[in-house]
């Protein structure tokens, strides 16, 4: 028995419609603060194998923010260069592998970026290394 095409175009349209209604993959809102004090600006630059987010300058405290919905593949991946006082450091600041957070808010400091997790059941901190 082979499939008609009509089977597989219906198919694939109800993959692509569960995907972006959100029933396979959730959507993620990633939130990058800068940590760094002492009035020190941050320049950050991130990017994915398909979308170049653009250069922003934050001043302290300030954040910058993306939503989007990963990959139903799980290979989602999102780095970025931080760049202060003539330094400049990378970070995947989203990887489908490690990080399951719907809100990922993240602070950068000049040890390496800190994701903040916040639920109902705990607050706590987890700091990196860069890159």
């Amino acid at each position: 028995m082979n499939p008609s095409p009509i089977n597989w175009l219906l198919s694939l349209m109800l993959l692509f419609v569960a995907s972006e209604a959100g029933i396979l993959v959730h959507k993620v809102d990633l939130l990058i603060y800068n940590d760094l004090q002492n009035g020190t600006f941050l320049t950050i630059h991130c990017k994915s194998k398909q979308d170049d987010l653009g250069v922003h300058l934050l001043a302290y405290r300030d954040y910058f923010e993306v939503k989007f919905r990963p990959n139903m593949f799980g290979t989602t991946l999102f780095y970025c260069s931080m760049q202060w006082d003539a330094t400049t450091h990378w970070f995947d600041i989203y990887t489908s592998e490690r990080d399951t957070c719907t809100y990922c808010s993240w602070n950068v400091r000049p040890d390496g970026p800190c994701w903040m997790e916040s639920d109902k059941s705990k607050n706590s901190t987890t700091c990196y290394h860069w890159n």
